[in-house]
């Protein structure tokens, strides 16, 4: 499952956002094991925007950033204690636009199976896992259509014990699942201006 992965992003043309939205972006930890698991936050309820929400470590690009890489990794330091040495990224998929505005690129990082992380407690109230196998069995899956402004889209989400994953979570979960284990999930995501990268 784990070369699949590798393989296929490293294969993998994403899709960009054409617009001077702010840029954001966020890690997909992807822990090798022999069932292999992706890390997920859930956002503090104290916080004003997004509380009590299941996230990917990430956030938006500092100045001081000099690529999206180092935004994703560097917040993932921050949000749970992740050293960036630890993490080996295998490839990024396509760019997704939160309801903010914010353009967020999702970058898949490989990290060790025994790791030590501990959530920054301003920000966050708990890192846990989610087995891929999981995510990949579609009855785990509910889609519900929305509308937005040009067409109509899915909004998939799972539950996972007591933590919901959906929203721009659960979208870049079954874009990563699509792209690299051909989960075949049927799946059109929120509008926007897209192009391939060159």
């Amino acid at each position: 499952m784990l070369d699949l992965i590798k393989t296929r992003l490293s294969n993998h043309q994403p899709r960009t956002i054409q617009s001077t939205l702010p840029q954001a972006a966020v890690l997909i930890p992807v822990i090798q094991t022999k069932e292999p698991a992706i890390i997920l936050t859930r956002r503090s309820p104290r916080l004003s925007t997004h509380s009590g929400e299941v996230a990917f470590p990430g956030g938006k690009r500092d100045a001081d950033d000099s690529s999206l890489e180092k935004t994703a990794l560097r917040e993932s330091f921050e949000e749970i204690g992740l050293c960036p040495s630890s993490v080996t990224l295998v490839g990024e998929i396509s760019t997704v636009v939160s309801l903010f505005g914010i353009a967020v690129t999702p970058f898949v990082g490989l990290v060790p199976e025994y790791i030590d992380l501990t959530p920054n407690a301003d920000e966050l109230d708990r890192i846990f896992t989610v087995p891929l196998p999981f995510l990949l069995d579609q009855k785990n899956l509910s889609i519900a259509r929305r509308k937005g402004s040009n067409r109509p889209f899915a909004m998939p989400s799972y539950q996972y014990g007591e933590y919901t994953i959906w929203g721009l979570t659960a979208i870049m979960i079954v874009d990563f699942l699509n792209v690299t284990l051909d989960a075949n999930i049927p799946f059109s995501p929120p509008p926007f201006e897209a192009v391939k990268q060159t």
